[in-house]
Formats: structure tokens, C-alpha cells, sequence
């Protein structure tokens, strides 16, 4: 077909271009004409009536100006009236006409301006006609010019014509712009159709030589014939085969690297397509396929996969976003993480890594059970203790100041030990996911008094200056009121107690639209740097020199970054040696996106 060649389409382009271009001076040149013609007869128009009014005022007598004005009148094809003192005295006509066109003139809005003898008016407008009777209407011109003005009153003289003749000057006008357009058009063709076929023979030749490239040809080029713009594209055309025939080589060096990297990875791979087809693996995902072939019973087949993993790659396909499962095979733990493969907008395929988590769940379930054993091991010795602390300070045996001083040492252990076995089931609980919270909306200014004035005898003993930096009062934010107070006992009991004396801590609590966010910050000891990324593991403490009486359990920074996380908020620490530690926690507003503590 002509339209998918290059030459009907270059034909069509420089024909519709020519087109537009042609329309465009069409209208305008008829618009000019038009408008030319129009003034050439209003000018026209003007200049007999003004040469009537002249004849009108060189002579004494009406009658004798009338009759050379009638003279005159008969030598162009034009009507006149003439008006004295408001009255018709003369027509080029003399009919019913001009009777009635003389009401009109005396009564039209544009043309009675004439009368008050101050300027000559012109107008184009639709004016009845009588024909036999019979009403019609034509488009006309009318011109009026003053008569005498400082010597008659309401006088004038009016010529008017029909717009035909004017009409008839325009149509011949078009006619000839038609005409001229049309030979335009019929040249533009006969010269698009030579160029177009100027430029597609060097490019027939390019396509075949195109075609020979495809099939790996790539020594084959394309003879240069000219310097213009084809030849350009003859040469670019040459350098993209040399440039491919590079990309081609750098390609398959680039396959024979990856294939070396999936080959010496630790985690197996696993590419399908978009039917869920393997089409490649390195060797730990093949160990992985060998293991649940071997647990399935069935034989060696790679083109099948796992009924989890062909699950997770339905959701990844249908979703579009990466999925992750965790699967137990031959008694190690595998977690698979999927992510979609496109093609531009479409999904192509999947791939998956897979790693084995044996040891990582292993470490976990030690850690778990850990607690859990140290928990109900310490249950038992905590009631006993319990028991014959009541027991001795119930004056049942021994001296009195003996009994005292040892259940008074007893109390204290079993209570300690009653902290341990508490909040080692807290943070058990919050770890398998079993926080509640009860959220409401918290008033920041009374709430931040209320837990700095609870340590604020502490301070004291611990001659440690305790101050509060809180936003105005007003503000609220959503939270659970309970657990931000065990995260901020937690951290100010800290502050104080790693705070020396005259050393001061500071509460800062900030909010904004995002949520709020609390900043405890001391002058103590402070922590090491290499302890920094810990400190909020279980058990961790770093002075390890810390003695019995003023050391804690472990456990409290544990517990507050889980109680941060469930609020999905963040907790963060920064520290220097012999200046100071700052420790930040941001709590979200319910409802929006975890922000960065920074905010």
C-alpha cells in the first residue's frame, strides 16, 4: 500500500503541509480583497455624495442645484436622497422605494447621526425592499453626507447600492485564488513524488543491507553515494554494525561473568519465565531442588518446582511485588525471596533467591528457649525466697537483728530476681508478636511532667540536675500512655544512674504533624563507640565491670525498642566517652508513615 511506504507518506506530509499553507493565504487574500472592495465602493460612495453636497451649495436656487444634481447622478450606477429640513426633495428613483428607505434613513440609529451636521456616516446593513407589492430584502451600503450644516437643519444627502456588484468583484477574485492553489497542489504532488523517491533508493539498500546484519553479517556496509543527510545516515548505519558487532562481543563476556558469579554464589538462584518455567540455576539452588525431590520421592525433574514456590511465584506474577516465604525441607529452613522480572510494563518471569537459614532460626530457638527455660527455672527459687523472707521477717527463727538483716537481703534478691523473670516474659511476649497496646490520645505537657517529677528525688540523691524540655501545653498525640512510660523510665533511670554528680540529664519532647518525639539526654560516662550497635540487644551490657548493686538486668533496652517497633516508630542512640549520651525515640501519629527521627 502507498500509505506504508515512505514515499506516500513524505507525499502526503509535504501535500498537507502545502495545503495548510495555501488555506491559510486563501483566507486571508479573501478576507483582503473583501475588505478592499468594500472600501474602494464606501470611498466611492463618499466622494459622490460629497460631490453632491458641493453642487447642492453652489447654487442660489434649490431647483436649478436639483436639476444638475439629477444630471449628475444619472452618469454612475448609484441611488441617491436628498433631504432638506427633514424632507425627501429628490431621488435618483422617484418610486416607492425611496419613499420607504427615506423613512428608514430617518429613522436608523447610525444614519440620523447625519442630521446633527457634524459628520459623514457610512453603514452595510439588510433594508427592505417593495416589489409589486411584495417585501424583500437585500444587503446594501449607505453613505450620508451633511447639507449646509450651518445654514439648514436635518439636512443631508444619502447614496446607497447593492452589495452584489460587490460580491460578483469578490467571486471572480476567488476564482482566480482557487485556481492558483489548485496548480499549486497538482506541482506540490509531481515534486513530492520525485524527492520521495530520490530518498527511499538509498534506503532500499539500506534494508537489505540491514537484513544481512540480522543474520550475523556484520562485516557487510553500506556504500555512501552522497554527503547529505542519507549519507550521514549510510555512515551511522555502518558504525552501529561495528558498534554492535563490540556490544555483541562485550555481551557474551558479560554471560560468561555471570554465569561465574551464580556459579561461586553462597545463595541459590532461580530465574523462571512468565509460565514459571526454570530456566536457570546455579549449584545451591540445585541442592535445594535435589533435597525436596529426595523428601517428595519423586525423580530428578528441574522443571518442576516446589508447590510453595510455585504458589509464591503465582503471587509475585499477579501482585507485581516482591513476595518471601519460609520453607522447611529435609530439616533445614530455606526463606525464598521473589522478585518480578519486566519486559518494559509487563511482568516477563520471576527470579528467586534462595538461602538456607538453618543456623540464623537455630541461634533464634537458642535465644527463645533461653529465655523461656530462664524464666520458668527462676519462677520456683523466687517463691521460696519470697516465702522465708516473709517467714524471718515474721519473727519465726533466730535474733531478731539477724532475722532482719537476712530477709531484708532475701527480699531484695527475690525481687530482683521477680524483675528478671518479668521482664524476661515481657519481652518473650513482644518478640512472638503478642504486644497490645491501648492507644489513646495523650495530652504531651501533663504526661512529660508527671514521669520527670517521678525521678526527680532520685536525681536528687544522685546529686544529678533533672530537667524537662517539653512543647506547650495543648498538644496531643496517639499512643499507648503505659508503654512510652516504661520506655522513658527505662531511659531516664539510666540517664541518672550513668550520670555523675553536678552532671545534668535532660527530658526534650518534641511535636509536629508526623508525630512526637522524646530525646533523653545526660552529661555521664557515656558509651563506646564499638558497644554502640548493641546496646539494645538482650543481656548486653556495656560495663561489663559494673557491680551487682547499681547494674540492671539486661533487659530494659530490649524492651523499649520493641515497645518503639509496635508503635512502628524508631529508636536510636548517640554517644561520645566522658560526654554525654542521647538516646531518641520517635512515635508516629496514627494513621501516617514512619518519619525519620530528624524531623
Amino acid at each position: 500500500m502507498l500509505w506504508r511506504s515512505v514515499v506516500g507518506k513524505l507525499w502526503f506530509t509535504i501535500l498537507l503541509l502545502v495545503s495548510v499553507v495555501l488555506t491559510i493565504l486563501m483566507v486571508l487574500l479573501l478576507q483582503s480583497f473583501e475588505r478592499f472592495h468594500v472600501n474602494e465602493a464606501e470611498s466611492q460612495l463618499v466622494n459622490h455624495a460629497n460631490m453632491i453636497a458641493a453642487i447642492f451649495d453652489g447654487y442660489d436656487e434649490q431647483d436649478d442645484a436639483l436639476r444638475t444634481i439629477s444630471q449628475y447622478g444619472s452618469s454612475f450606477e448609484t441611488h441617491a436622497l436628498i433631504f432638506v429640513e427633514g424632507t425627501k426633495v429628490w431621488g435618483t428613483n422617484n418610486s416607492a422605494n425611496d419613499d420607504i428607505y427615506a423613512q428608514l434613513f430617518m429613522t436608523n440609529p447610525v444614519l440620523s447621526e447625519v442630521f446633527n451636521g457634524e459628520q459623514v456616516v457610512a453603514t452595510e446593513g439588510d433594508f427592505p425592499l417593495s416589489d409589486n407589492g411584495e417585501a424583500s430584502h437585500t444587503e446594501m451600503m449607505v453613505v450620508g453626507v451633511p447639507l449646509q450644516p450651518t445654514e439648514l437643519d436635518n439636512s443631508a444627502v444619502f447614496l446607497y447600492q447593492s452589495l452584489s456588484a460587490i460580491e460578483e468583484t469578490s467571486n471572480e477574485t476567488k476564482q482566480i485564488v482557487y485556481f492558483s492553489a489548485g496548480i499549486a497542489i497538482v506541482l506540490t504532488t509531481i515534486f513530492a513524488f520525485f524527492l520521495s523517491s530520490r530518498i527511499t533508493a538509498p534506503l532500499r539498500k539500506m534494508r537489505q543491507v540491514a537484513l544481512e546484519v540480522a543474520q550475523g553479517q556484520f562485516k557487510t556496509k553500506v556504500p555512501i553515494l552522497t554527503h547529505d543527510e542519507i549519507g550521514q545516515l549510510a555512515m551511522a548505519f555502518n558504525r552501529m554494525g561495528r558498534e554492535l558487532n563490540r556490544n555483541i562481543h562485550a555481551l557474551n563476556q558479560e554471560k560468561e561473568q555471570l554465569s561465574r558469579i551464580l556459579v561461586s554464589m553462597a545463595d541459590g538462584v532461580i530465574t523462571l519465565d512468565r509460565k514459571g518455567q526454570v530456566i536457570v540455576t546455579n549449584p545451591p539452588a540445585e541442592r535445594f531442588m535435589q533435597s525436596w525431590f529426595y523428601e517428595q520421592g519423586i525423580n530428578d525433574d528441574s522443571s518442576v518446582l516446589p508447590e510453595a514456590v510455585e504458589q509464591l511465584f503465582q503471587r509475585v506474577v499477579s501482585v507485581e511485588k516482591e513476595q518471601m516465604i519460609e520453607i522447611d525441607v529435609q530439616g533445614r529452613s530455606w526463606a525464598i525471596l521473589m522478585t518480578p522480572l519486566y519486559d518494559r510494563e509487563y511482568v516477563r518471569g520471576a527470579v528467586a533467591v534462595i538461602r538456607d537459614m538453618t543456623e540464623e532460626r537455630r541461634h533464634d530457638k537458642l535465644r527463645k528457649d533461653f529465655i523461656a527455660n530462664v524464666s520458668h527455672e527462676l519462677r520456683t527459687p523466687v517463691s521460696m525466697l519470697q516465702g522465708y523472707s516473709e517467714a524471718i521477717i515474721d519473727d519465726i527463727a533466730g535474733s531478731e537483728e539477724d532475722k532482719k538483716e537476712f530477709a531484708k537481703i532475701i527480699y531484695d534478691e527475690s525481687l530482683r530476681m521477680g524483675r528478671l523473670v518479668n521482664e524476661l516474659l515481657d519481652l518473650a511476649r513482644m518478640e512472638a508478636g503478642h504486644i497490645e497496646l491501648h492507644m489513646e490520645a495523650v495530652e504531651l505537657g501533663a504526661f512529660s511532667d508527671r514521669i520527670v517529677r517521678k525521678f526527680q528525688g532520685y536525681a536528687k540523691d544522685e546529686g544529678v540536675a533533672l530537667r524537662l524540655d517539653h512543647v506547650e501545653d495543648g498538644y496531643t498525640n496517639s499512643f499507648d500512655p503505659d508503654r512510652i512510660e516504661q520506655v522513658l523510665t527505662n531511659l531516664i533511670h539510666n540517664a541518672i544512674r550513668h550520670t555523675g554528680e553536678n552532671g545534668r540529664v535532660t527530658v526534650k519532647v518534641r511535636s509536629n504533624e508526623y508525630g512526637v518525639k522524646f530525646d533523653v539526654i545526660d552529661t555521664g560516662s557515656g558509651i563506646p563507640e564499638e558497644d554502640l550497635p548493641y546496646v539494645f540487644e538482650r543481656f548486653y551490657k556495656a560495663d561489663k565491670a559494673r557491680t551487682r548493686a547499681r547494674g540492671g538486668t539486661g533487659l530494659g533496652l530490649a524492651i523499649a525498642k520493641n515497645i518503639v517497633d509496635a508503635h512502628k516508630g524508631q529508636i536510636s542512640v548517640h554517644s561520645k566517652i566522658d560526654e554525654g549520651t542521647t538516646f531518641s525515640f520517635f512515635i508516629p501519629e496514627a494513621g501516617t508513615e514512619k518519619e525519620e527521627l530528624s524531623r
